[in-house]
């Protein structure tokens, strides 16, 4: 880190003191050295494309420094004899996968790439080996790859071309099953391939469609469940023969319902399976289906959230499962032969995810967030009912236990339909109304939920804004209702969301209606721009991230294994009625309207949102004069993931927020 300015020019003077020059020389000698002092700035990389950005000065870096050193641990693989997992997380630039023996122990780094491991899976038999995911420049195109515990070695097991999804391992340890797009580019078809021989890889059998993914094998190695997902509202699970590839749809359409149908397991006997589904139901719940008779048994039928996770233990006799209350993690554990629930400890109020039993039945491990804390893998022995915490992640030299707890609300909205959001509101060392920012999140069909904020956190500790971020209509975890509510022709219901907040914000006596910055990333960032030109004389300014800028070029463009699952949600541009709807809803096209600061963030090598959907929001922008910078990443796909990136665009963000919002 280079030291202030103040410091580099009292240095600067301090070496002249000796010269003996004429008053008109010293000037000079000063202005230069002043100069000099303020050429201090922050560089970007090679792979930035900086276009109306200020040069940001090193002092500003200094100064939320600490913000940007926060690193995370998830859970990723028990190893299946030793008590020690597979983590990853970042030390230098990228996430990475590492080992940890024992809670508490050292991180010891296995991968060493310039881009992101995207998941890691040891060997269930005996671990000599672990399967891992890796794409190039974040553009999605996932090659799977398998690592050798004792030589170190790495072996593609993919064609290194097409995108690679969801690999599972075989209960024997020697096939893996995958789903891939070699074939046309866009379905997904299942592939197996066995672990020590990369030319063996075959197709099982074609589907149709991008939505494929593999869930589980049978115990005897000879079936395989799939899940496809149509939207995010409509699913099914399908059983496969891997030798014939013969397929057999276990949950077909219940009348003219959809039903959503997700993380499917075989039971221990492979003579049922437990998934989560909301068929008949608003919310998602523990569901187990008889294989032979196809009949379903309820097992939660009390709970009003939805089950997000599961996993079954090993002996068969129990599924670990976490419900989304209200945006709260709270684990459960089933007995499978009484089919009641046991107690279990009460966790930290946060999320968690990545929920896996260890081979001896009594452990389960998964990544825990709070408000205080980011990421870290932890394990519960659910017979003594031990916590224990693996990792400790560092926090920047920041102490994080007085970061601000999240306020759930609510607010009518234009229809009286009741939306919530969670407040984050800044130390009371801030006096007066407070400047607010709006963070929308992405999906649509995603959800805000209570953990660790991140960098967030300098603009709420530092800068004194509160934040909010909002669970509009489309949001998950509401009930399956609440989530097609902004579905094709009804889009524009979740802008208004987002206006009857700003309604509720004027009502607040701690908050500034006048001082309001909306921002969001993908479908969030659509939503900034969608407010930014709905409501641009209630904002002070918008920051979008990856967002589409019209759904008609995002569909037309976005990859071809994406195009049918997203028409769903927001309607087949092809269609000439909806097409003519799109088009006119499209912030593109109501660009004029926005006479507001703008900043917009994109990855060149985006496979969801193109980044030409940014480049055109920009292009018609700027033809209002107001002022607009423009930040691209030459080696990042759907948001930036490598650290010097990240970290120019949190200094560019701040600049940002300090000159359009603060004054």
């Amino acid at each position: 880190m280079k030291r202030p300015l103040v410091g580099r020019v009292y240095e600067f003077v301090r070496a002249m003191r000796f010269l003996v020059l004429p008053g008109h020389a010293i000037v000079i000698v000063l202005l230069a050295g002043l100069a000099l002092a303020q050429e201090e700035v922050v560089a970007p990389n090679e792979n930035l494309v900086v276009e109306g950005i200020p040069k940001i000065p090193q002092s500003l870096a200094e100064s939320v420094g600490r913000y940007s050193e926060f690193r995370a641990a998830g859970f990723l693989s028990w190893h299946p004899l030793r008590r020690e997992m597979l983590i990853t997380t970042r030390f230098s630039d990228t996430p990475q996968v590492h080992q940890v023996k024992f809670p508490g122990g050292a991180r010891t780094q296995l991968t060493f790439f310039p881009d992101r491991i995207a998941d890691a899976i040891y060997q269930p038999v005996n671990g000599d080996s672990f399967l891992f995911m890796k794409d190039v420049g974040g553009g999605e195109f996932f090659q799977i790859y398998r690592y050798d515990m004792d030589s170190d070695n790495i072996t593609l097991l993919t064609d290194g071309k097409s995108r690679n999804t969801s690999p599972r391992w075989s209960y024997q340890g020697d096939f893996i099953a995958y789903g891939s797009t070699q074939r046309t580019g866009n379905n997904v078809d299942i592939w197996v391939v066995r672990a020590d021989a990369p030319g063996s890889a075959r197709m099982v059998t074609q589907m149709e469609g991008g939505g494929w993914n593999i869930s589980d094998w049978s115990p005897d190695g000879k079936q395989l469940l799939a899940t496809n997902d149509v939207s995010a509202a409509e699913s099914y699970i399908w059983l496969i023969d891997v030798a014939s590839g013969k397929k057999d749809l276990l949950t077909p359409m219940s009348g003219s319902e959809t039903g959503e149908y997700s993380n499917a397991r075989f039971a221990k006997d492979g003579k049922g399976i437990y998934f989560a589904s909301d068929q008949d139901s608003e919310f998602e719940r523990l569901v187990f289906m008889d294989l032979a008779s196809r009949k379903t048994t309820v097992l939660t039928p009390n709970l009003k959230w939805d089950v997000d996770e599961l996993d079954l233990s090993k002996d068969g006799r129990w599924v670990a499962f976490e419900a989304n209350e209200d945006g709260i993690s709270r684990l459960h554990v089933l007995d499978i032969r009484t089919r009641k629930e046991v107690p279990v400890p009460k966790l930290p109020v946060g999320v968690l995810y990545g929920i896996t039993w260890r081979n001896n039945s009594r452990e389960v491990a998964f990544s825990l967030s709070t408000a205080q804390r980011d990421y870290d893998a932890y394990s519960l022995d659910t017979a003594s009912g031990k916590l224990e915490q693996w990792t400790f992640s560092e926090n920047g030299g920041l102490n994080t236990s007085g970061f601000a707890e999240p306020q759930l609300i609510h607010w009518k909205s234009w229809d009286e339909r009741s939306i919530s959001a969670f407040l984050y509101k800044p130390p009371a060392k801030f006096n007066g109304k407070r400047p607010v920012i709006i963070d929308i999140h992405g999906g649509p069909e995603g959800q805000v939920r209570p953990d660790f904020l991140g960098r967030d956190n300098y603009y709420i500790n530092e800068l004194g804004i509160a934040m909010i971020y909002p669970n509009v209509r489309g949001s998950t975890g509401y009930g399956k209702t609440f989530q097609k509510l902004d579905n094709g022709f009804l889009r524009e219901g979740s802008y208004k969301d987002i206006g009857t907040l700003l309604d509720w914000i004027q009502t607040q006596p701690d908050l500034d209606a006048g001082k309001v910055m909306i921002t969001g990333g993908s479908y969030g960032g659509f939503m900034t721009l969608a407010v930014a030109t709905t409501y641009n004389d209630r904002i002070c300014c918008s920051v979008d991230v990856v967002g589409p800028s019209n759904l008609v070029t995002f569909l037309e463009h976005t990859s071809g294994y994406r195009q049918d699952l997203r028409r769903v949600e927001y309607g087949d541009e092809r269609d000439p009625k909806m097409r003519e709807f799109l088009e006119r809803i499209a912030p593109a096209n109501k660009a004029k309207n926005i006479t507001k600061p703008l900043f917009v963030i994109a990855g060149q090598n985006d496979p969801r949102v193109p980044a030409s959907e940014s480049a055109q929001m920009v292009q018609v922008v700027r033809q209002n004069g107001n002022p607009v910078w423009w930040l691209l990443a030459k080696d990042e796909g759907h948001g930036f993931h490598k650290k010097k990136n990240r970290d120019y665009q949190f200094y560019a963000t701040a600049m940002f927020v300090k000159e359009y919002l603060l004054k």
